[in-house]
């Protein structure tokens, strides 16, 4: 299951509709480009709850998945602590099989 997550989230980012980085990602809740905020699990407790309570405010859906490493990797980019995906289709695809991921 987590590498069908990975995969679309490369996906996401070749097509351009994935930003990176907490300044990206916090830009992006503001203004509800943001369709769906993914968090590594190993992010400190205070940026889970800076960006948990963002999202809550602004009804965008949040999880944690992975590790900073990993979810840096997935982009092609170095360790990140969040990311946000900017399309409707794409952020529905990653929150199914991330509802799934946490089921199991």
């Amino acid at each position: 299951m987590q590498n069908k997550i990975t995969s679309m989230l490369s996906l996401a980012m070749k097509a351009g509709k994935v930003v990176s980085g907490e300044f990206m990602v916090e830009n992006a809740i503001k203004d509800k480009s943001a369709k769906l905020v993914i968090l590594a699990t190993d992010c400190s407790d205070n940026t889970k709850k800076k960006f948990s309570d963002r999202c809550t405010y602004r009804s965008i859906p949040y999880y944690e998945f992975s590790d900073k490493d990993e979810l840096g990797h997935c982009i092609g980019k170095e360790f990140r602590a969040c990311v946000a995906v900017l399309d409707e289709g794409f952020a529905k695809s990653i929150e199914t099989l991330l509802k799934n991921n946490q089921s199991e």
